[in-house]
């Protein structure tokens, strides 16, 4: 089986995007338009469903901004979508499993931040993005080593609140 690097490239620069986008809004932006996903509602337990940071905001600019870039890199506005989307589902998953283990909001969880929201809409686009399940396993090992640095170094930059 032949590793794809462009593919893995270019599933790691739509992942980077989606996953990017809220954060860069939230700097822009601050707390305008920020409404939580969940509207504040408790779940079953008592504790947030998502919490205060998944935002419609995040969403629509992850969409939007992916959706761009995925026709920079000769894909469909839909394709790049879709991988929002679902890198969006997997954020929302580990933010809902976070809240049920009662950690604080921007608590690190290193794996469970990263793992669902890459994992996800690389299987999910696997087919799309021309990846192998080998691809799919060496683009999420890239992306949790670099999003742990990229995190930082965003951190220095007084663009992220938090370093993780």
């Amino acid at each position: 089986m032949e590793i794809e690097v462009w593919a893995i490239f270019r599933a790691l620069l739509l992942l980077s995007v989606a996953n990017g986008a809220p954060v860069i809004a939230k700097k822009i932006f601050g707390t305008r338009l920020a409404f939580p996903l969940d509207a504040g509602a408790p779940f079953l337990d008592g504790g947030p469903v998502f919490g205060q940071s998944k935002t419609i905001r995040g969403l629509l600019v992850s969409v939007a901004a992916t959706s761009a870039a995925a026709s920079l890199l000769g894909l469909s506005v839909g394709q790049g979508a879709l991988v929002a989307a679902f890198a969006m589902i997997g954020d929302l998953v580990s933010s809902f499993i976070k809240r049920r283990l009662r950690l604080l909001p921007s608590a690190q969880a290193i794996g469970l931040d990263q793992i669902p929201e890459s994992v996800l809409p690389l299987a999910v686009c696997r087919r799309m993005l021309s990846l192998s399940w080998v691809d799919v396993a060496i683009a999420t090992g890239i992306f949790i080593v670099g999003e742990l640095v990229v995190s930082r170094l965003l951190y220095a930059m007084h663009v992220r609140d938090e370093p993780y």
